[in-house]
Protein backbone atom coordinates (compact mmCIF):
# COMPACT_ATOMS: atom_id res chain seq x y z
CA UNK A 1 0.00 0.00 0.00
CA UNK A 2 1.38 3.49 -0.70
CA UNK A 3 0.07 5.57 2.07
CA UNK A 4 1.41 8.15 3.77
CA UNK A 5 -0.81 7.28 6.66
CA UNK A 6 -0.04 2.89 6.25
CA UNK A 7 3.42 3.32 4.59
CA UNK A 8 5.15 -0.41 5.18
CA UNK A 9 8.78 0.37 5.62
CA UNK A 10 10.92 3.80 6.13
CA UNK A 11 11.71 4.30 2.38
CA UNK A 12 7.96 5.02 1.45
CA UNK A 13 7.95 7.77 4.57
CA UNK A 14 10.64 9.96 1.73
CA UNK A 15 8.76 12.77 -0.01
CA UNK A 16 6.76 11.71 -3.27
CA UNK A 17 5.65 14.63 -5.44
CA UNK A 18 2.66 13.28 -7.64
CA UNK A 19 1.70 16.29 -10.22
CA UNK A 20 -1.26 15.57 -11.98
CA UNK A 21 -1.94 18.22 -14.62
CA UNK A 22 -6.06 18.94 -16.30
CA UNK A 23 -5.93 19.83 -19.80
CA UNK A 24 -2.13 20.40 -20.44
CA UNK A 25 0.80 18.53 -20.96
CA UNK A 26 2.59 17.67 -18.08
CA UNK A 27 5.44 20.40 -19.30
CA UNK A 28 3.07 23.23 -19.00
CA UNK A 29 2.08 22.88 -15.59
CA UNK A 30 2.50 26.06 -13.37
CA UNK A 31 4.95 26.74 -10.64
CA UNK A 32 4.18 25.69 -7.03
CA UNK A 33 2.80 28.78 -5.78
CA UNK A 34 2.17 30.68 -8.21
CA UNK A 35 -1.07 31.82 -7.80
CA UNK A 36 -2.75 31.26 -11.37
CA UNK A 37 -6.42 31.50 -11.30
CA UNK A 38 -6.43 28.19 -12.85
CA UNK A 39 -3.97 26.36 -10.98
CA UNK A 40 -4.26 24.58 -7.33
CA UNK A 41 -1.56 22.82 -5.13
CA UNK A 42 -2.27 20.93 -2.65
CA UNK A 43 -0.10 19.63 0.44
CA UNK A 44 -1.68 16.03 1.71
CA UNK A 45 -1.21 13.33 3.97
CA UNK A 46 -4.12 11.69 2.60
CA UNK A 47 -3.68 7.83 0.66
CA UNK A 48 -2.56 7.87 -3.03
CA UNK A 49 -5.75 5.96 -4.13
CA UNK A 50 -8.14 8.63 -2.23
CA UNK A 51 -6.13 11.41 -3.72
CA UNK A 52 -6.79 10.34 -6.96
CA UNK A 53 -9.88 9.10 -7.13
CA UNK A 54 -11.16 12.82 -5.42
CA UNK A 55 -8.75 14.54 -8.13
CA UNK A 56 -9.97 12.90 -10.73
CA UNK A 57 -14.12 13.41 -9.94
CA UNK A 58 -12.85 17.17 -9.73
CA UNK A 59 -10.85 17.16 -13.10
CA UNK A 60 -14.59 15.96 -14.63
CA UNK A 61 -16.12 19.30 -13.56
CA UNK A 62 -13.02 21.45 -13.95
CA UNK A 63 -11.30 20.19 -17.80
CA UNK A 64 -9.34 23.56 -17.73
CA UNK A 65 -7.80 23.44 -14.67
CA UNK A 66 -4.39 22.41 -13.10
CA UNK A 67 -3.78 20.80 -9.97
CA UNK A 68 -0.24 19.55 -8.65
CA UNK A 69 -0.16 17.32 -5.57
CA UNK A 70 2.82 16.81 -2.77
CA UNK A 71 1.59 14.00 -0.51
CA UNK A 72 4.04 12.73 2.34
CA UNK A 73 3.37 11.54 6.18
CA UNK A 74 2.58 14.15 8.05
CA UNK A 75 6.22 14.89 9.66
CA UNK A 76 7.06 15.92 6.42
CA UNK A 77 4.52 17.55 4.89
CA UNK A 78 4.65 19.76 8.40
CA UNK A 79 8.66 19.45 7.95
CA UNK A 80 7.90 21.53 4.31
CA UNK A 81 5.26 23.97 5.32
CA UNK A 82 7.59 25.21 8.27
CA UNK A 83 10.68 25.76 5.76
CA UNK A 84 8.28 27.80 3.63
CA UNK A 85 6.92 29.68 6.38
CA UNK A 86 10.36 30.48 7.35
CA UNK A 87 11.59 31.64 3.60
CA UNK A 88 8.27 33.80 3.57
CA UNK A 89 5.09 32.04 2.01
CA UNK A 90 3.56 28.86 2.13
CA UNK A 91 3.25 27.49 -1.62
CA UNK A 92 0.17 25.46 -1.05
CA UNK A 93 -3.35 26.46 -1.90
CA UNK A 94 -4.89 23.53 0.31
CA UNK A 95 -4.13 21.27 2.95
CA UNK A 96 -5.05 18.50 3.01
CA UNK A 97 -4.25 16.12 6.41
CA UNK A 98 -4.60 13.10 8.69
CA UNK A 99 -5.70 14.71 11.81
CA UNK A 100 -6.64 17.77 13.20
CA UNK A 101 -4.22 17.99 15.26
CA UNK A 102 -1.89 18.76 12.53
CA UNK A 103 -3.75 21.34 11.22
CA UNK A 104 -4.65 23.54 14.22
CA UNK A 105 -1.79 25.13 14.57
CA UNK A 106 -1.69 26.83 11.27
CA UNK A 107 -5.53 28.10 12.26
CA UNK A 108 -4.49 29.39 15.43
CA UNK A 109 -1.45 31.19 13.78
CA UNK A 110 -4.14 32.90 10.93
CA UNK A 111 -2.89 30.92 8.01
CA UNK A 112 -6.30 29.01 6.63
CA UNK A 113 -9.43 31.09 5.38
CA UNK A 114 -12.35 31.73 7.48
CA UNK A 115 -15.22 30.39 4.85
CA UNK A 116 -18.14 28.36 4.49
CA UNK A 117 -18.42 25.32 2.63
CA UNK A 118 -21.17 24.65 0.35
CA UNK A 119 -21.72 21.38 1.76
CA UNK A 120 -20.64 22.73 5.16
CA UNK A 121 -23.93 21.55 7.24
CA UNK A 122 -23.45 17.78 6.09
CA UNK A 123 -20.32 17.57 8.20
CA UNK A 124 -21.03 16.97 12.03
CA UNK A 125 -20.31 19.96 14.04
CA UNK A 126 -17.63 18.12 15.90
CA UNK A 127 -16.19 17.82 13.15
CA UNK A 128 -15.29 20.65 11.43
CA UNK A 129 -14.31 24.71 12.43
CA UNK A 130 -14.43 28.05 11.00
CA UNK A 131 -11.61 27.00 8.52
CA UNK A 132 -10.97 23.03 8.41
CA UNK A 133 -13.48 20.74 7.43
CA UNK A 134 -13.66 16.87 8.06
CA UNK A 135 -13.25 14.65 4.95
CA UNK A 136 -13.33 11.29 6.18
CA UNK A 137 -13.00 9.17 9.59
CA UNK A 138 -9.78 7.20 10.52
CA UNK A 139 -10.40 4.34 12.81
CA UNK A 140 -7.60 3.33 15.37
CA UNK A 141 -8.21 -0.47 15.83
CA UNK A 142 -6.37 -3.40 17.64
CA UNK A 143 -4.57 -5.60 14.97
CA UNK A 144 -3.45 -9.63 16.44
CA UNK A 145 -2.03 -12.29 15.01
CA UNK A 146 -4.52 -15.14 14.70
CA UNK A 147 -5.64 -16.71 17.64
CA UNK A 148 -4.29 -14.25 19.74
CA UNK A 149 -7.00 -13.04 22.44
CA UNK A 150 -7.41 -9.60 23.30
CA UNK A 151 -10.98 -7.67 22.98
CA UNK A 152 -10.28 -4.36 24.69
CA UNK A 153 -7.64 -1.06 24.86
CA UNK A 154 -6.75 -2.42 28.06
CA UNK A 155 -5.45 -5.77 27.14
CA UNK A 156 -3.06 -4.87 25.18
CA UNK A 157 -0.55 -4.49 27.59
CA UNK A 158 -0.73 -8.11 28.85
CA UNK A 159 0.62 -9.08 25.15
CA UNK A 160 3.96 -7.59 26.04
CA UNK A 161 5.26 -7.77 22.45
CA UNK A 162 2.80 -4.62 20.53
CA UNK A 163 3.24 -2.32 18.22
CA UNK A 164 2.43 1.13 18.50
CA UNK A 165 3.23 3.94 15.83
CA UNK A 166 4.96 6.57 16.18
CA UNK A 167 2.95 9.95 16.96
CA UNK A 168 5.78 11.98 15.54
CA UNK A 169 5.73 9.95 12.16
CA UNK A 170 1.89 9.71 12.08
CA UNK A 171 -1.06 11.71 12.03
CA UNK A 172 -3.37 8.77 13.31
CA UNK A 173 -0.95 7.85 16.19
CA UNK A 174 -1.02 11.42 17.08
CA UNK A 175 -5.25 11.32 17.19
CA UNK A 176 -4.69 8.21 19.37
CA UNK A 177 -1.83 9.51 21.55
CA UNK A 178 -4.46 12.33 22.52
CA UNK A 179 -7.28 10.15 23.35
CA UNK A 180 -5.32 7.86 25.97
CA UNK A 181 -3.67 10.55 27.24
CA UNK A 182 -6.47 12.94 28.26
CA UNK A 183 -8.95 9.97 28.88
CA UNK A 184 -8.39 9.47 33.05
CA UNK A 185 -9.35 5.76 32.12
CA UNK A 186 -5.92 5.61 30.38
CA UNK A 187 -3.70 8.50 30.60
CA UNK A 188 -0.53 8.07 30.05
CA UNK A 189 0.15 5.30 32.72
CA UNK A 190 -1.42 2.77 29.58
CA UNK A 191 1.84 4.08 27.39
CA UNK A 192 4.21 3.41 30.08
CA UNK A 193 2.44 -0.11 31.18
CA UNK A 194 2.61 -0.72 27.72
CA UNK A 195 6.35 0.01 27.19
CA UNK A 196 7.25 -2.06 30.81
CA UNK A 197 5.63 -5.05 29.08
CA UNK A 198 7.90 -4.84 25.93
CA UNK A 199 5.54 -2.32 23.69
CA UNK A 200 7.66 -1.41 20.48
CA UNK A 201 7.69 2.07 18.79
CA UNK A 202 7.39 1.55 14.57
CA UNK A 203 6.98 4.21 11.95
CA UNK A 204 3.16 4.26 10.60
CA UNK A 205 0.26 2.42 11.15
CA UNK A 206 1.29 0.01 8.04
CA UNK A 207 4.77 -0.42 10.31
CA UNK A 208 2.68 -2.27 12.63
CA UNK A 209 0.49 -4.59 10.17
CA UNK A 210 3.51 -5.67 8.71
CA UNK A 211 5.27 -6.98 12.49
CA UNK A 212 2.36 -8.68 13.34
CA UNK A 213 1.68 -10.25 9.93
CA UNK A 214 5.30 -11.63 10.36
CA UNK A 215 4.72 -12.38 13.91
CA UNK A 216 7.09 -9.88 15.64
CA UNK A 217 4.74 -8.40 17.54
CA UNK A 218 1.62 -10.16 19.29
CA UNK A 219 -0.53 -6.78 18.82
CA UNK A 220 -1.16 -3.49 18.06
CA UNK A 221 -2.36 -0.85 16.99
CA UNK A 222 -3.48 0.57 13.53
CA UNK A 223 -6.27 1.79 11.39
CA UNK A 224 -9.35 -0.52 10.45
CA UNK A 225 -8.24 0.58 6.89
CA UNK A 226 -4.92 -1.01 6.73
CA UNK A 227 -6.69 -4.46 8.73
CA UNK A 228 -8.70 -4.94 6.56
CA UNK A 229 -6.57 -4.70 3.37
CA UNK A 230 -4.30 -6.84 5.15
CA UNK A 231 -6.83 -9.31 5.69
CA UNK A 232 -7.83 -8.90 2.38
CA UNK A 233 -4.23 -9.89 0.93
CA UNK A 234 -4.44 -13.04 3.38
CA UNK A 235 -2.08 -11.49 5.84
CA UNK A 236 -2.27 -14.09 8.91
CA UNK A 237 -3.86 -11.19 11.47
CA UNK A 238 -7.63 -10.39 12.82
CA UNK A 239 -8.77 -6.86 13.09
CA UNK A 240 -10.05 -6.54 16.74
CA UNK A 241 -12.70 -3.55 17.18
CA UNK A 242 -12.42 -2.89 20.81
CA UNK A 243 -15.55 -3.26 23.12
CA UNK A 244 -14.70 0.28 24.31
CA UNK A 245 -14.72 1.81 21.12
CA UNK A 246 -12.56 2.11 18.14
CA UNK A 247 -10.65 5.58 18.05
CA UNK A 248 -12.51 8.42 15.55
CA UNK A 249 -10.12 10.43 14.35
CA UNK A 250 -11.35 13.25 11.34
CA UNK A 251 -8.89 14.17 8.84
CA UNK A 252 -9.09 17.44 7.82
CA UNK A 253 -9.49 19.71 4.86
CA UNK A 254 -8.74 23.53 4.57
CA UNK A 255 -7.82 26.35 2.16
CA UNK A 256 -4.46 28.61 2.76
CA UNK A 257 -5.55 32.24 3.39
CA UNK A 258 -3.29 33.94 1.10
CA UNK A 259 -4.72 31.52 -1.93
CA UNK A 260 -5.40 32.98 -5.64
CA UNK A 261 -6.00 29.76 -6.73
CA UNK A 262 -9.83 30.47 -8.25
CA UNK A 263 -10.42 26.56 -7.98
CA UNK A 264 -10.02 26.01 -4.08
CA UNK A 265 -13.20 26.36 -2.98
CA UNK A 266 -14.32 24.15 -5.36
CA UNK A 267 -11.84 21.47 -4.91
CA UNK A 268 -13.42 21.66 -0.89
CA UNK A 269 -16.78 21.87 -2.04
CA UNK A 270 -16.46 18.51 -4.13
CA UNK A 271 -14.78 16.76 -1.55
CA UNK A 272 -17.41 17.38 1.04
CA UNK A 273 -20.31 16.64 -1.69
CA UNK A 274 -21.95 12.91 -1.72
CA UNK A 275 -19.85 12.64 -4.82
CA UNK A 276 -16.90 13.15 -3.63
CA UNK A 277 -17.52 11.54 0.05
CA UNK A 278 -18.48 8.61 -2.21
CA UNK A 279 -15.34 8.14 -3.51
CA UNK A 280 -13.40 8.53 -0.27
CA UNK A 281 -15.27 5.67 0.52
CA UNK A 282 -15.30 3.44 -2.47
CA UNK A 283 -11.36 3.35 -1.78
CA UNK A 284 -11.82 2.61 1.62
CA UNK A 285 -12.53 5.15 4.14
CA UNK A 286 -15.43 5.74 6.60
CA UNK A 287 -17.08 8.88 4.49
CA UNK A 288 -17.90 12.06 6.82
CA UNK A 289 -21.49 12.43 5.74
CA UNK A 290 -24.10 9.61 6.99
CA UNK A 291 -25.57 10.00 4.23
CA UNK A 292 -23.15 7.97 2.13
CA UNK A 293 -23.07 4.15 2.61
CA UNK A 294 -20.75 2.83 4.74
CA UNK A 295 -20.99 -0.90 6.02
CA UNK A 296 -17.55 -1.40 7.97
CA UNK A 297 -17.34 -0.27 11.75
CA UNK A 298 -18.30 -0.98 15.40
CA UNK A 299 -18.47 1.84 18.34
CA UNK A 300 -16.38 4.67 18.28
CA UNK A 301 -14.72 7.30 21.13
CA UNK A 302 -13.85 10.65 20.23
CA UNK A 303 -10.71 12.79 21.02
CA UNK A 304 -11.57 15.79 23.29
CA UNK A 305 -9.95 18.08 20.23
CA UNK A 306 -10.64 21.18 22.00
CA UNK A 307 -7.75 20.20 25.38
CA UNK A 308 -5.95 18.16 22.92
CA UNK A 309 -5.38 21.50 20.54
CA UNK A 310 -3.50 23.36 23.92
CA UNK A 311 -1.38 20.42 24.83
CA UNK A 312 0.06 19.22 21.61
CA UNK A 313 3.83 19.74 22.70
CA UNK A 314 3.25 18.76 26.15
CA UNK A 315 1.52 15.51 24.79
CA UNK A 316 4.39 14.51 22.47
CA UNK A 317 7.19 15.21 25.18
CA UNK A 318 5.56 13.14 27.33
CA UNK A 319 5.71 10.61 24.94
CA UNK A 320 8.97 10.56 24.26
CA UNK A 321 9.87 10.13 27.63
CA UNK A 322 8.77 6.94 27.44
CA UNK A 323 9.40 5.59 23.93
CA UNK A 324 12.42 7.63 22.81
CA UNK A 325 14.72 7.41 26.45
Amino acid sequence: MSSAETSTSPARGRIVWVLLCVGAVLASCGDAGSGDSDALVMYTTVTQETVDAVVAAFQEANPDGEIEVFRAPTGEVTARIAAELRNGELGADILWLTDPLSIQQYEADGLLRQWTPEEAESVPAEYRTETFFGTRILNMVIIAGEGEQVSDWSGLPDLGSVAIPDPSFAGSAFGALAYFALDPAYGLDFYRDLRSNGAVQVNSPGDVVSGVAEGIYRAGMTLDFSARAAIADGSPVQLIWPESGGIAIYSPIAIVDSSGSALAEDFVNLVLSAEGQSAIAATGWQPIRSDVSWEHGGPQVTVNWSRAFDRQEELLDDYRSLFES
